[in-house]
């Protein structure tokens, strides 16, 4: 039983250094546009939309997760794939990697 926790304890603390060892994600190349003009010139992590309905263009290199809750909790309600586009009458923020 020793040996089953000992090993258990060293799986776990190298996925924790792994973990904290890894380099952190560059910001999306391009931009996110907002519908009523807010850009966000190569976003990383949550925006915050300044109008509502959402309506979003993902003009960057990576996927645009959109939220309907602030600061990019609660549900993701949209997965928008670089390129693309979409409205969202309960969007309110999105997250970029």
């Amino acid at each position: 039983m020793r040996r089953v926790v000992t090993a258990l304890v060293a799986v776990a603390t190298a996925g924790i250094t792994a973990l904290t060892l890894a380099t952190p994600a560059a910001a999306a190349h391009g931009e996110l546009v907002f519908g009523g003009g807010q850009v966000v010139e190569n976003p990383s992590g949550c925006v915050n939309a300044s109008i509502s309905p959402l309506i979003l263009f993902n003009r960057t290199n990576e996927f645009a997760l959109v939220y309907d809750g602030a600061n990019c909790t609660r549900n993701v309600i949209a997965v928008v794939p670089p390129g693309g586009q979409t409205t969202r009458e309960f969007g309110v923020s999105v997250f970029v990697a």
